[in-house]
């Protein structure tokens, strides 16, 4: 089992044994879906989780610390990844179809597999770290 399988598999694992309060069970799916699509992209991040010591209830109790009545996805996914690969951060592409529902896609604009380019379709790029 290479460790982009052992990461994803101990993430899963460790959903199902998840213990945490309000705030934390709130944000669980959410950070275990973006983990995963984190370790996908990276061996090395995959490698991290792997041997990190903290789980993905200690991940998500250190991602809300401090947290009030609400945070951005962005924020929430940046604290997830720095827990176990500290000093890492995310980037985030968006655009925008104003014809998705001519076409009728299911989904208009998928996340492509790699996050720092850009789809080959025309649209408005928004950067969102320029909003932050």
């Amino acid at each position: 089992m290479d460790r982009i399988d052992e990461a994803v598999r101990k993430i899963a694992e460790e959903k199902t044994r998840f213990k945490g309060g309000r705030k934390e069970q709130a944000v669980k799916d959410e950070v275990a879906e973006a983990l995963t699509r984190f370790v996908r992209q990276d061996a090395e991040f995959a490698q991290a989780v792997v041997q990190a010591d903290g789980t993905l209830s200690d991940c998500c109790a250190a991602a809300m610390k401090g947290v009030g009545n609400c945070i951005s996805d962005l924020k929430l996914y940046q604290k997830a990844v720095q827990f176990y690969f500290p000093g890492a951060d995310i980037r985030c592409q968006m655009t925008i179809d104003l014809c998705a529902s001519v076409r009728g896609d299911a989904e208009p604009n998928p996340v492509p597999v790699q996050m720092d380019k850009p789809p080959r379709k025309a649209g408005v790029l928004l950067d969102l770290t320029d909003f932050l």
